[in-house]
């Protein structure tokens, strides 16, 4: 069976911040699944300062945990 995540670990923080973002957006299609919906609704936001910060707010927070789940990205000689 595969699955949309195999993993949190990435190879780089600048992948591991992709992820985040994929990460944000699927939990947005997964709440909501209608895309007409999504599409609909996307204007509102996309101009309304409040929902482009407290987006930021999420994909940051999704950081964290994949930042945290591949060590923030230290190797043994920079640790």
């Amino acid at each position: 069976m595969s699955t949309w995540l195999p993993s949190l670990i990435t190879a780089t923080a600048e992948e591991g911040f992709d992820l985040a973002i994929k990460l944000s957006r699927v939990a947005v299609k997964k709440t909501q699944p209608d895309d007409a919906v999504r599409a609909r609704l996307r204007p509102a936001y996309a101009e309304d300062f409040d929902a482009l910060i407290s987006i930021s707010h999420v994909v940051a927070t999704n950081f964290q945990t994949v930042a945290a789940a591949n060590g923030y990205w230290r190797t043994e000689a920079s640790a």
